[in-house]
């Protein structure tokens, strides 16, 4: 199991690995679909799509990880018996 750390550690080194890439390709593709690339719309617009990813890639992490491990309270209760 990651500590929470871990969890977000490994969120945030793919995050910001991905805002390069997202940063190039929202610069490419917007003059494909009509809109003005500016260097800074670009960057704003990879900036909070690269928020949304860490919150969502740091929750999941949780969520799997929680999936994975027996609670302490079920354990507890289950000695009681």
């Amino acid at each position: 199991m990651q500590s929470r750390r871990r969890s977000f550690i490994e969120a945030c080194t793919n995050v910001c690995l991905g805002i390069v890439l997202a940063w190039g390709v929202t610069f490419a593709v917007f003059p494909l679909f009509g809109y003005e690339a500016t260097v800074m719309k670009s960057l704003w617009i990879s900036l909070i799509f690269t928020a949304v990813s860490l919150v969502r890639s740091y929750l999941l992490r949780r969520l799997f990880n929680a999936f994975d491990t027996p609670r302490k309270s079920y354990r507890f209760y289950r000695e009681l018996e």
